[in-house]
């Protein structure tokens, strides 16, 4: 489980660097600072894709898509089910868990009605990341009391390593924030 989840995150996290650097690097050498739609975003692609530019750009939005649908309305449902002591889980079956499963739903309805909202999409991701950069702080900090207490953790309390670490990205993370809000 340790090993998995240093390979994991290791991967993610070069993934995620190298589409921000490369996008940058791309656009500004482009000239282009502001990317106020999808076809905007796309164009970044044009060095390296060419004229299947938008293709590609369409298709990592659909995959992007079928992955976090899925998991942000099951994240949700396990979040407010367990919450409420409802009965959680995918192995069970929709009449079994009823409030689970409706959650799910609704999360999805959800996430349609915003797609076909009139709302900017592009605006709509550059919000979303805002917010979840200002409310990750506190959550980052409770889960590292959390992980810190043997009570609670058990045989995964986090080591002295990964406290320190957790902490300093906790503390770089509320820095960003306050950055953002103040400069």
């Amino acid at each position: 489980m340790r090993m998995d989840t240093y390979v994991g995150m290791a991967v993610s996290s070069l993934v995620a660097l190298a589409i921000m650097i490369g996008t940058a690097a791309t656009l500004h050498a482009a000239g282009k600072t502001q990317i106020d739609t999808a076809a905007d975003a796309a164009k970044a692609l044009q060095p390296v894709a060419g004229q299947f530019a938008f293709l590609l750009f369409s298709l990592g939005i659909i995959g992007t898509g079928f992955l976090a649908v899925p998991v942000l309305a099951g994240s949700s449902a396990y979040a407010i089910g367990e919450s409420r002591g409802w009965k959680c889980g995918l192995e069970h079956k929709p009449w079994e868990a009823v409030g689970f499963y409706s959650v799910i739903g609704a999360a999805t309805i959800l996430g349609i009605g915003i797609d076909w909202s009139p709302l900017d999409p592009i605006k709509a991701l550059f919000w979303s990341a805002v917010i979840n950069g200002v409310v990750a702080v506190p959550i980052m900090a409770a889960m590292m009391i959390v992980v810190s207490r043997h009570s609670a953790m058990g045989q995964f309390t986090a080591t002295r390593w990964l406290l320190f670490f957790g902490w300093a990205a906790t503390a770089v993370m509320a820095a960003a924030a306050v950055a953002m809000i103040f400069v």
